[in-house]
């Protein structure tokens, strides 16, 4: 791969795909075709592959009795033939609207164009004949046809309402056209066209406008695009069409599995379009995981049989062409600040309930934890307050120990004495080092003799005698051990196997990111639930260096042993596990995510953070910190997450337990992963 391929978004599975709505004339298709050209033409020059336009577009929804005028039927033909003949210059696959008279029958018709081509014809299949509508009275539904091939503008084409066109060059991209009420109906047909291999379905609609219509509209198309597992396309009559009885709107939008990717603005009076940069790969990964998705198709295997696949060839534009999309930095935690403030309270609601549970079947009314003063214990702590709260426990029953080592720092070990106070737990202080001193004696490591060695060893004395602490006076009290440890540092291998922080009675953090974690906590802080003293230290927590405290340095007010330093930016980090986890994405993939999300330092995560908090990657960072990932992900840290205490799964970002989501061989290698790593520039685009 060149560096110019990999900053091309159809590199990697995206298609940039275009909803048209034209101003029309009412019966006057060769200006309606020329609307529909000049779409056309605009949607190609912004590098999209496909361009889906409303029902009937070529002759005006609202014509009523005059299509059986022979005329007009004409001049549909003949405006047909202007959109062919264009689609032979303008790289784009068109789906337009249209009436054609076929076997003495008029079908309400969806034409798929491409280089000069009709690539087939899809008849409507339901056609409403309710309230304001009358479409029985003109047109013939699609099981009536006769025909399954026509012969049309001097060309033969496949014919019928089961036609998916697969792009041979590009086979993530299959399209299945419908037309309107064929999306309001029990079953519509895109679901059976899913499930035979459709991706992309284009919805030609004409849809006029009532109030609260509008939201309607999305909630069906973000359903159906959910259910299906497909990207969905639907553009509906706008400007021009008759106002006889009806109003138009001109809505249109393109949704991916549920998320609505872009939208127009609804009553423009001029011709508009939306483009979307539609991810195929992520389609494709979420049905093999969804074995349902697969059975599905084999329960309908006969329904499916009847679907006939058109191949053609995909123009795929090149050179350097970013992604339009915007792709949020923090994955695990929403942009918007009203939905961030629901995630926070589920996540607090689960983890709580997790724990309450562990604690009745369990028989446990205390529980040990160890308080650091650092992001993650001051999570687990606040989930050990509102657990006592829920179960009518007095918060004493939370047995708080902070236990300094060599390198514990002033800041730490104040919040976490005052953190513990102001909870109202039972706060202790157990000082490490004489035992730590001890043990490092027996085993013969030079610190004991007074040098200066701080290896792993030294490292993991320490975590691994705050733990046999915690577990022995857990046994003493009658209570469980809460552990800490968070989903990124799992993750990362960033936990003292066995007796040290990898090891509790059961954990509640385990499924949660750091990045989240720093949300939840400053969530608390706001909130003042917890009250205005718990709510300062939190806001201290937060603004303390990540660290482990396990090497001694002069500190300046901060932890000397920075984590990030080694196992990477957290941001980045998390990043990198959800799309590697979540949607298997492979690691060039991830990276050019990375880069579309965190190239820009002008753009922060959200309009409400300081400008301060604001940071950007080049591609050289991303990739050197992805590596990192990939190696302790793969490689060097699975062994660890085999064997990892009980803990609520909190998002569907997935968690790592081998008991549910995650399950894979502790001595794998990342080889294939590099492998593919190795295609990422580590220079930005020119």
């Amino acid at each position: 791969m060149s560096d110019s391929d990999f900053y091309n978004l159809y590199r990697h599975g995206f298609a940039r795909v275009a909803v048209a709505v034209p101003v029309v004339r009412v019966a006057d298709p060769h200006h309606n075709a020329e609307q529909t050209i000049a779409l056309m033409e605009e949607v190609a020059a912004r590098d999209t592959v496909l361009a889906v336009f409303p029902e009937l577009g070529l002759s005006a929804y609202s014509c009523e009795d005059l299509f059986h005028q022979q005329a007009l039927l004409d001049a549909s033909l003949c405006a047909l033939g202007g959109v062919l003949e264009a689609s032979g210059r303008i790289p784009v696959v068109a789906v337009v609207g249209v009436p054609l008279k076929i076997d003495h029958m008029l079908f309400n018709c969806a034409v798929v164009t491409c280089k000069g081509r009709i690539l087939g014809v899809a008849p409507k299949t339901y056609l409403p004949n309710y309230r304001e509508f009358y479409e029985l009275r003109q047109f013939a539904p699609a099981d009536a046809a006769r025909s399954a091939e026509i012969d049309l503008l001097g060309q033969r084409v496949p014919f019928g309402n089961r036609l998916l066109f697969r792009a041979e060059n590009y086979p993530l991209f299959t399209l299945y056209p419908e037309i309107c009420e064929d999306l309001w109906v029990p079953v519509p047909p895109s679901s059976y066209a899913a499930l035979a291999g459709a991706t992309v379905v284009a919805n030609l609609s004409a849809s006029n406008i009532t109030v609260g219509k509008d939201e309607y509209r999305r909630s069906l198309t973000a359903s159906q695009s959910a259910r299906c597992l497909s990207a969905y396309l639907y553009s509906a009559a706008g400007q021009g069409e008759s106002t006889t009885d009806l109003a138009w709107d001109g809505h249109g939008f393109i949704y991916e599995n549920g998320t609505c990717i872009a939208e127009t603005e609804r009553f423009q009076t001029t011709a508009h379009l939306a483009t979307g940069d539609i991810d195929l790969d992520r389609l494709s990964q979420d049905r093999m995981r969804q074995t349902t998705f697969s059975d599905s198709s084999r329960r309908h295997r006969d329904e499916l049989a009847k679907f006939r696949t058109v191949g053609f060839t995909l123009e795929l534009p090149k050179g350097q062409i970013p992604l339009a999309r915007t792709y949020e930095r923090f994955p695990y935690v929403p942009s918007e600040s009203s939905r961030r403030d629901e995630r926070c309270e589920e996540v607090y609601r689960i983890q709580v309930q997790g724990l309450a549970t562990r604690l009745r079947s369990a028989s446990a009314r205390r529980v040990v934890i160890g308080v650091s003063g650092g992001l993650d214990s001051t999570q687990a702590l606040i989930v050990c307050a509102k657990a006592m709260d829920e179960m009518g426990l007095p918060r004493s029953n939370i047995l708080a120990y902070t236990m300094p080592g060599f390198a514990t720092g002033d800041r730490t070990l104040d919040q976490a004495r005052r953190l513990m106070v102001a909870l109202g737990c039972s706060a202790a202080e157990v000082d490490i080092r004489p035992s730590c001193l001890q043990m490092l004696k027996d085993i013969g490591h030079p610190f004991a003799e007074g040098e200066p060695v701080y290896d792993v060893t030294f490292e993991n004395v320490q975590a691994g005698e705050r733990t046999s602490h915690l577990f022995r006076l857990a046994n003493q009290n009658g209570g469980i051990v809460v552990g800490t440890s968070d989903l990124s540092e799992l993750s990362l291998g960033w936990c003292t196997y066995g007796v040290g922080d990898h090891m509790a009675h059961y954990h509640v953090n385990a499924s949660v990111p750091k990045t989240l974690i720093q949300y939840l906590i400053g969530w608390a802080a706001e909130t003042a639930e917890l009250g205005a003293e718990v709510g300062g230290v939190l806001r201290e927590v937060l603004s303390t260096e990540i660290s482990p405290e396990l090497v001694p340095g002069s500190s300046n007010g901060q932890p000397t042993q920075r984590t990030e330093d080694i196992v990477g930016p957290y941001e980045l980090q998390d990043f990198n596990l959800y799309y590697t986890l979540r949607l298997g994405y492979r690691p060039s993939k991830v990276a050019f995510l990375s880069w579309s999300a965190w190239r820009d330092p002008r753009v922060g995560p959200w309009p409400d953070i300081p400008a301060s908090a604001r940071r950007a990657y080049g591609i050289a960072d991303i990739k050197r910190w992805l590596r990192v990932f990939l190696l302790r992900f793969f490689e060097q840290s699975q062994f660890k997450r085999s064997c990892i205490a009980n803990s609520p799964k909190v998002g569907s970002g997935g968690s790592l337990s081998p008991r549910g989501d995650y399950r894979a061989p502790s001595d794998g290698v990342a080889a294939a992963w590099l492998a593919d790593l190795d295609l990422v520039p580590e220079r930005e685009p020119r």
